[in-house]
């Protein structure tokens, strides 16, 4: 199966400690979708089994995403995703605030698609990786729409930060606040990294 390359995830986004993260911002605007997402985590923490089969449906698709852009290959994304999950379990309960939820779970799934980056680039000499995006770039999206494929092979051609930044801010709609909770770094990076990403982006574009 074609492979895309692997970024190269911030060290800084692998500090999975719960007590560093200043959430205030957020929680000045938490929706009823955060509030029934506080609900489940609560309820989980109680043993309802019900109630995280529901909160993995919920979650899924957008941490599913945010594996594939890190890992960039479907079936390093889902052996990651899936040990997120498990650590995920093992972990709510000592969850102390069902609000950080989020980013709580979006530094486990950082952190194990780190730990799978790291076992492919054991295992796979870097020249088959670079053999299979040629292979990938050459044969992906065909007759889908040539925008959004230019868009998307655009992406690749940036650094794992600045990838990372894009997809959480612009495809899965989080404010600074919660990247910079996210990514454990101060929210005035993650606006320097949008910055650059943005400036990045359209540079390739254009020269495409």
């Amino acid at each position: 199966m074609p492979q895309e390359p692997s970024p190269e995830i911030p060290q800084k986004a692998l500090n999975l400690h719960h007590g560093t993260s200043d959430l205030s911002c957020e929680r000045m605007t938490r929706s009823p979708q955060d509030i029934y997402d506080e609900l489940l985590v609560l309820a989980c923490q109680n043993g309802d089994v019900a109630a995280f089969e529901e909160l993995v449906g919920r979650w899924q698709k957008r941490f599913w995403g945010h594996a594939l852009r890190l890992t960039g290959d479907r079936e390093a994304g889902l052996d990651a995703l899936q040990e997120a999950w498990m650590a995920i379990v093992r972990g709510i309960r000592k969850l102390d605030d069902p609000a950080r939820f989020r980013p709580w779970a979006y530094r486990i799934v950082t952190r194990k698609c780190a730990d799978s980056v790291r076992r492919r680039k054991r295992e796979r000499p870097l020249e088959k990786t670079a053999s299979a995006e040629r292979g990938h770039r050459s044969c992906r999206e065909p007759g889908g729409d040539d925008q959004v494929g230019r868009v998307r092979r655009a992406l690749q051609e940036l650094s794992g930060a600045h990838r990372v930044v894009l997809w959480l801010r612009y495809l899965q709609g989080i404010d600074t606040a919660g990247i910079a909770a996210i990514l454990a770094i101060p929210e005035g990076t993650v606006k320097s990294r949008l910055h650059h990403a943005r400036d990045q982006l359209r540079t390739v574009l254009e020269r495409d």
